[in-house]
């Protein structure tokens, strides 16, 4: 019988940004209390017709949604805080927005999320 194991320590997330810079942060420690990714749509769409016939239409999309709670006072919210600060503050380009990326990567069950635009 094989069993899989879950560990926040064994969790890496980096945060980047060509104008902010890179921030590799592991869960173990660092302030991190949760991460939740999450599609933003569904991949196919269920619709009846007339006569009963159910159609299913796919939909080509890889959007979603990540969210980190984090502490106050961690590493995490320092770079987040730099980064919301550069875009809100320095920033006048709005693609700036666009060139963040966060990659998740879970070591014990070799899971990798890619998170960009």
């Amino acid at each position: 019988m094989s069993y899989k194991t879950y560990s926040f320590a064994d969790v890496d997330i980096v945060m980047s940004h060509p104008s902010v810079g890179i921030k590799d942060i592991g869960f173990s420690g660092l302030g991190i209390g949760s991460i939740a990714i999450n599609m933003a749509n569904d991949r196919t769409v269920h619709d009846t017709a007339a006569d009963g016939t159910v159609m299913i239409s796919k939909i080509k999309t890889a959007s979603g949604t990540i969210a980190l709670v984090v502490q106050q006072l961690s590493d995490a919210h320092m770079w987040l805080q730099k980064w919301s600060n550069y875009i809100y503050l320095t920033s006048t380009n709005a693609n700036e927005w666009a060139q963040a990326t966060i990659t998740v990567t879970s070591r014990s069950t070799g899971e990798i999320f890619f998170c960009s635009g």
